[in-house]
């Protein structure tokens, strides 16, 4: 879509607040929105490899799954409890986590507990916990969640448990009685547990219909969930995505983890577009993943794949997991993770989505925050977060800051505000009942609880975990950098430091945190934005940029460079927002919290160092 056809979009919202949907409320504004808010929040495209608002703005999508408390039954399938919880966990996630997105989960044994027949009563508590998110001001993807295939395929007295398919879909097929051996870790049963094999290759291989079955619930879902939510809850709605990693169950003879893509996979997905089509989703994208085992980091459990052979362009998201599973294996990586862990790994799913003309999204990222391996997870999280701001290690990215790539979008696994609070019969047995961690396979990976008094609390280091990122870029972002300066126990992890041919820099830095965005403006009037975290108040919050040097930004006027606003959505979150009217012009922004106010000779040191560091970088 052409600038002029975005901007006069834009306006035409902002005049009217009269685009609605079949059945949906008349459309409104978001709590704390600026001027040019409602334009932007108008349905995510991609453009140019990159996702882009409605203003043509590059975004970048970070936040977490909500959650993993689907997979139980404690809550019939639902993220919360109820919409209050919801909405308890949205504000906690936008303030606490600096998130702008969630991969919301959703379950089909629910959606469709009798063949044929969807439960609008799920519908319309699933939906209304969306619009919890939406409402404020967080991007949401559903997902139909499904690991092991269903719960069903498992004894009441076993080990593990799955979630997923319907009890009626697993009735249908005369599956063995689970059993997959020696399995210290529940995801090997996706391929040594005969049960879980055969009834993955049947929904496959559409036996008994039941691949067609899903797409008719998918398709029945994603209408309910358009005519239930205003115009612009529902521009809040990003996309959708079909199918929790999929794997093929077993192989037809001769066939290949390739071919299986090209030939099973994909014309599910093209099968499942139709279906977004079809309930009203035409403008989204859908977030399609490939065979789960493309990207594993083990030799043995690496397939061939990644989507070779399709072309995905602007009407989807190459969408992949990434877990360490040497380090979580705790045999296979002994030390901790280390600056640039990920950068490999980060790099080659930018590559992937560049191939297949697209952008990318790494949807499930994390490691267990209890049990054996759980001293990794600091340094783990740090740079699996350092890999989706950069594709150059922390060492080497002043020397090399034009080969950081696009920042990448993520969502964490996971964000479950019952951790450690659940009370979940496990495959419905009353001897098993599972209360700690997640609840579900002995996991425990989220990165925030209720406290005593109810409040949502921070499992994780906040230094980590809210972080300054780009979230809106007018123009293209060149490269960026963020040093979280997080923990791993009392010992602060600085990967990133400012060179020493750099000193007023480093000296305005001091030992705080600070971030590095370089961007190509491209004559937008509305400004690029940067997500602060709560660790950078403006009483301490420096900015030297091309733009200007601040020392305390002013709150934002569309006549002021500099300055800082709240984020939409009334949850107190803020974003820096940097102005600047001209186009294919090269600006930078360095953002510091140093604990004292640095003086007019260092600022304008510092911008004389950074503006010769970019010219000597960028031309």
């Amino acid at each position: 879509m052409s600038k002029l056809r975005v901007h006069l979009l834009g306006v035409l919202v902002l005049l009217t607040g009269l685009l609605t949907t079949a059945g949906a409320q008349p459309a409104s504004a978001l709590p704390d929105d600026l001027w040019f808010d409602p334009a932007a929040a108008a349905t995510l495209t991609v453009q140019n490899g990159r996702f882009t608002d409605g203003l043509g703005r590059e975004v970048v999508l970070r936040g977490y799954n909500v959650s993993g408390e689907t997979k139980l039954k404690e809550n019939n399938g639902l993220p919360f409890a109820s919409v209050a919880d919801a909405k308890k966990s949205a504000t906690a996630l936008r303030a606490l986590g600096g998130g702008n997105s969630v991969r919301f989960l959703l379950s089909w044994a629910y959606a469709e507990p009798t063949r044929g027949q969807v439960d609008s009563a799920y519908l319309a508590a699933a939906t209304d916990q969306i619009r919890a998110f939406v409402d404020a001001g967080i991007r949401v993807y559903p997902d139909f969640h499904q690991d092991l295939y269903s719960r069903w395929l498992f004894d009441s007295d076993s080990w593990y448990t799955g979630d997923g398919a319907p009890k009626w879909a697993v009735d249908l097929g005369e599956y063995p009685d689970e059993y997959c051996g020696i399995c210290p870790f529940w995801g090997q049963n996706i391929t040594s547990n005969a049960a879980v094999t055969q009834a993955t290759y049947d929904f496959w291989h559409n036996e008994y219909g039941l691949q067609d079955a899903f797409l008719d619930t998918a398709q029945k879902t994603m209408t309910y969930v358009r005519q239930n939510l205003t115009a612009t809850q529902f521009a809040g709605v990003v996309g959708f995505d079909p199918w929790n990693e999929p794997h093929a169950g077993t192989y037809d003879s001769g066939q290949t983890s390739r071919a299986w893509e090209k030939d099973v996979l994909w014309p599910f997905y093209v099968k499942f577009r139709a279906r977004m089509d079809a309930a009203g989703w035409q403008a989204k994208p859908a977030f399609v993943e490939p065979n789960l085992f493309w990207n594993a980091n083990i030799d043995f459990q690496k397939q061939e794949g990644g989507l070779l052979d399709s072309t995905l362009g602007s009407r989807y998201v190459f969408n992949t997991h990434f877990y360490d599973q040497k380090a979580i294996s705790g045999v296979f990586m002994w030390g901790k993770a280390e600056d640039g862990q990920y950068v490999g790994d980060f790099g080659t799913v930018r590559d992937r989505a560049t191939a297949t003309g697209t952008t990318a999204i790494i949807s499930e990222f994390g490691h267990p925050l209890s049990g054996s391996v759980s001293d990794k997870a600091p340094t783990v999280y740090k740079a699996m977060y350092q890999a989706l701001d950069s594709r150059v290690k922390g060492a080497n990215w002043w020397a090399n800051p034009a080969s950081s790539g696009p920042v990448l979008s993520g969502s964490q696994w996971q964000w479950d505000i019952y951790n450690g609070r659940h009370h979940e019969l496990m495959n419905d047995n009353p001897n098993e009942v599972q209360t700690a961690g997640d609840a579900w396979n002995d996991e425990d990976l989220s990165a925030v609880r209720l406290d005593d008094s109810g409040k949502a609390v921070l499992r994780q280091d906040a230094r980590m975990l809210d972080r300054v990122y780009p979230s809106a870029t007018a123009g293209r972002s060149l490269a960026f950098t963020y040093e979280d300066r997080s923990r791993d126990g009392s010992t602060t992890l600085t990967w990133n430091p400012v060179p020493s041919s750099l000193p007023n820099v480093a000296q305005l830095v001091g030992s705080g945190q600070y971030a590095l965005q370089v961007w190509r403006s491209d004559g937008s009037a509305e400004p690029t934005e940067l997500h602060l975290p709560a660790s950078f108040p403006n009483a301490s919050t420096t900015v030297v940029s091309d733009l200007g040097t601040v020392f305390g930004p002013p709150a934002y006027t569309r006549t002021t460079p500099i300055a800082t606003a709240a984020e939409p959505g009334g949850t107190g979150s803020r974003r820096l927002l940097l102005t600047a009217a001209d186009s294919g012009v090269l600006h930078y922004a360095l953002v510091a919290n140093g604990a004292t106010a640095p003086s007019a000779s260092v600022l304008s040191a510092a911008r004389a160092e950074l503006s010769s560091w970019m010219a000597a970088e960028f031309n």
